[in-house]
């Protein structure tokens, strides 16, 4: 199933709504409005994202029974056209969002920009070593081989698709990240690798949005990233909330980032080093996770600007396409 938060576009009602795509993806069936008309009665997980996430294994399966009721009938006011409603991240305000760097290639090549910057002679040597030996002397911290590293990023920035990312008046570059993650649908502590995936409920896009020129001069003190990170429309999510099921095998899925219709990125979750499993197994030692908290996969590599030395510009329609999980597209506006 593909879930959604959504508002009609000609509805005075504006409170967000949880709702799931119709099978031909051309129309969003509202949840809670197909269940009373199913049963005479609302549902407390239908309220919102959250609530549903929290409803775990009786939600899921009460919302199958909804798409299955709407397959036989459709009672005015169950469903909208997709063009006629606005789609926010499928989970709004997520409890917590953790963001993994679970690719090497892009540690290694986003180093290696700095490096051109910062350190010409060691950039140069790097791209001989790589030509002569076929590996470069540049790499992961030994550290990032050892566990799986994480930052917590702000969960009131994030936005949904098509909403315009406010550029941040005090950067001068401004980056997209190529990344999608997995939301928590079950609560757990000291998870065992083998019942991880048991707890995801499923995936969705990612744009990690940065102010690189911020970050890296802020991570020069060894904390952060901060506000090369926190501003508001920073994080973006979405359009749909794609259950597990759906996905065959997530360590398989083609990612792919446009700009202005150019592609810029392109490469596969199947490059990550860590899993999600090795993660949720990692953050739950000694500490419960809960439904509705996001983890994020980081960047795939050559999946950002900063990779190519190539930069955002105001107007631009940044677009992320992940295999299964549709594409999630954002335009760059100055405030």
């Amino acid at each position: 199933m593909k879930l959604v938060t959504f508002v009609p576009k000609s509805a005075s009602e504006t409170t967000p709504r949880p709702g799931v795509l119709t099978a031909d993806n051309e129309a969003v069936a509202d949840l809670q409005t197909a269940a009373i008309a199913r049963s005479g009665s609302a549902l407390p997980y239908f309220t919102d994202m959250l609530k549903w996430l929290e409803g775990s294994e009786e939600a899921f399966e009460e919302t199958q029974r909804v798409v299955e009721f709407l397959r036989r009938q459709s009672p005015p006011g169950t469903s909208h056209r997709l063009d006629s409603v606005v789609l926010l991240a499928p989970v709004p305000l997520p409890r917590s969002i953790r963001d993994f760097m679970a690719f090497e290639k892009h540690i290694v090549q986003a180093t290696r920009t700095v490096a051109k910057w910062r350190f010409p002679p060691l950039a140069t040597l790097d791209t001989w070593a790589e030509r002569l030996w076929g590996r470069p002397l540049i790499g992961a911290p030994k550290v990032w081989y050892e566990r799986p590293i994480y930052y917590k990023s702000n969960t009131f920035s994030v936005v949904g698709p098509e909403a315009e990312i406010r550029w941040p008046r005090y950067t001068e570059r401004l980056d997209y990240e190529l990344e999608f993650g997995a939301f928590i649908g079950r609560a757990g502590r000291d998870i065992p690798k083998e019942e991880a995936r048991q707890h995801i409920v499923g995936y969705t896009i990612f744009n990690d949005f940065s102010a690189r020129d911020i970050q890296l001069r802020e991570m020069q003190g060894r904390l952060g990233p901060a506000k090369g990170k926190d501003f508001d429309t920073g994080n973006a999510m979405g359009p749909y909330l794609v259950t597990a099921d759906e996905v065959p095998d997530p360590y398989n899925l083609k990612m792919v980032a446009r700009v202005n219709g150019e592609e810029w990125s392109r490469g596969s979750s199947a490059d990550m080093h860590f899993t999600f499993e090795d993660m949720i197994t990692y953050v739950s030692q000694d500490e419960t996770l809960y439904p509705g908290e996001f983890i994020g996969s980081g960047t795939v590599g050559t999946g950002s600007g900063l990779e190519l030395d190539r930069w955002l510009k105001p107007g631009d329609v940044v677009e992320l396409e992940v295999e299964h999980l549709g594409v999630l597209r954002n335009r760059v506006v100055r405030p």
